[in-house]
């Protein structure tokens, strides 16, 4: 029998409400069967229903000092209610502020007053029992990240990077994590059926079907507060490069590219809405293009990802391994230690899962 895996959030905001949703609502899942998002039921011998959530940190006077069961419905998150969650008795604590909150979102995500002082994360993780970190800060979230990687080194606790700041992929802080024995996985979750695997996807298809791209872009509009955060440029600097680098790793050579979020559109909601254009040219130097616009529920499209990526980073736990996660960051992340085509890095993560690849 598999043992539980204590997990612990950094903002409990969309993505982690379906996460912990997502864990109840196929807790009851046979080893068989089939589930969207998720390449097993059964990963290594921990089932979905072995996450157990042991602590949130979180900003918003509406959620601290909740239960993390109550704090996932709390406003601004407007994701899709999909799973009815019990009592966790998981608390959702005060976490420092720092960088994780822009001056124009402190009135977006309800920020506690001066006078509620931050928790010590250390001693809370240690208390806790957490073994996985799970980082959903804001993206641009530059000095908290990086406090909260420092926090779970201190207590001996893995991280699993969700957001476009670089941990894993940085060889400082992946060498520091491997040099006190933990794993590290990242960086920015690569959603199910997100815009930048159906770009990759497509890309790929271009170049080993021998067609020179010329250009291309993706853009992305949404209404939550993710892209409220990111309607300041200075935020996206690591998540340009991260989505760009996605799709540019797959071409041989050098293509004009714009990728990255456009606009919050407030009535959208948790809906993203993403137009990818791609313009070539295949035999006699004839011209092709795609043209192409995806809709999804934004939120749900990552949880999936983070349950698989939350199970390999407890095998590897299990098996002593540290430092970088190559195989599931290549499969889950969108900037990684390093990139493989898709197909591929699926194919190591199953050899990973077998025990066939350590890392």
């Amino acid at each position: 029998m598999s043992r539980k895996i204590r997990v612990g959030v950094i903002g409990v905001g969309n993505c982690a409400s379906a996460l912990v949703q997502g864990v109840y609502f196929y807790q009851n899942a046979e080893d068989d069967d089939q589930i969207p998002g998720l390449m097993h039921v059964n990963f290594g011998g921990y089932h979905i229903s072995d996450l157990e959530f042991s602590v949130g940190f979180d900003v918003n006077r509406h959620k601290i000092n909740r239960d993390l069961s109550e704090a996932i419905l709390a406003p601004p998150n407007c994701c899709a209610r999909f799973a009815q969650v019990p009592h966790l008795n998981a608390e959702v604590l005060p976490g420092p502020i720092l960088d994780g909150v822009a001056p124009h979102m402190r009135e977006s995500f309800y920020c506690y007053s001066d006078n509620i002082k931050p928790v010590d994360v250390v001693d809370v993780l240690r208390e806790t029992k957490t073994e996985v970190l799970v980082n959903f800060l804001p993206v641009g979230s530059t000095q908290a990240t990086r406090y909260y990687a420092q926090c779970a080194l201190e207590a001996g606790v893995a991280f699993a990077n969700c957001i476009p700041e670089f941990i894993a992929s940085d060889p400082m802080w992946a060498s520091r994590f491997e040099e006190v024995g933990l794993p590290v996985a990242g960086d920015d979750i690569k959603s199910q059926v997100g815009a930048t695997i159906v770009h990759r996807v497509l890309t790929q298809l271009l170049i080993d079907r021998g067609v020179k791209i010329d250009e291309t872009y993706q853009l992305n509009i949404g209404g939550n507060t993710d892209f409220e955060n990111m309607t300041v440029e200075e935020r996206l600097k690591t998540k340009r490069i991260s989505k760009t680098e996605a799709v540019t790793s797959l071409v041989p050579y050098k293509v004009p590219v714009r990728i990255g979020p456009s606009d919050y559109v407030p009535f959208l909601g948790d809906k993203k809405i993403c137009y990818i254009f791609i313009k070539g040219r295949k035999f006699g130097n004839q011209p092709v293009s795609i043209d192409l616009k995806l809709s999804v529920e934004d939120s749900p499209n990552s949880a999936g990802m983070v349950i698989d990526v939350v199970r390999a980073v407890r095998l590897a736990l299990d098996r002593n391994i540290s430092g970088p996660l190559i195989s599931i960051s290549s499969y889950a992340f969108k900037h990684p230690p390093q990139q493989f085509p898709d197909s591929l890095a699926r194919e190591l993560v199953e050899e990973f899962i077998q025990g066939k690849r350590r890392n």
